[in-house]
């Protein structure tokens, strides 16, 4: 079922947003806690107006819980190099959504001490991000740029 912008839904495993914009793909742009993030259909379920004894109805099947569904991690690490600047910011954006997606709070981004090309690029893009509370560069290794969501 396609979802319109405006529609209230439930992010699985995040809570209830509103859809921004549809996107190419089956992805759509959500609010979510004063956060906007991009995510796929078959992560949503759309709610409707709650009447007596009425429930929200589902767009997808609910997913099976699966066996080795655990505490969530806390955050997660992605190496930009081997990347051009070009080719990490584009990345960067997929590994935020990601990581939101998967309940991530900190996220680490390994883009090295030399150069700092992608340490500058990743630092101005992280500033336009609605999503990211701050960042910092990690204190024992000036290579990594710490991330909080």
């Amino acid at each position: 079922m396609p979802f319109a912008p405006g529609d209230l839904v439930h992010v699985a495993g995040l809570g209830k947003g509103t859809v921004r914009e549809v996107r190419n793909g089956g992805r759509y742009l959500v609010e979510l806690k004063g956060r906007a993030l991009v995510t796929t259909g078959d992560q949503l379920t759309l709610q409707e107006t709650p009447r007596k004894g009425a429930r929200a109805r589902s767009a997808t099947a609910p997913r099976p819980p699966k066996e080795d569904d655990g505490p969530r991690a806390e955050r997660a690490s992605f190496d930009l190099h081997g990347k051009t600047v070009a080719e990490a910011m584009e990345a960067v954006g997929e590994l935020l959504n990601g990581a939101l997606l998967a309940g991530n709070h900190e996220v680490h981004f390994i883009h090295g001490r030399s150069g700092g090309k992608i340490k500058a690029a990743l630092h101005a893009l992280l500033e336009k991000i609605s999503s990211v509370r701050r960042y910092r560069l990690d204190p024992r290794n000036p290579g990594v740029t710490i991330v909080e969501l």
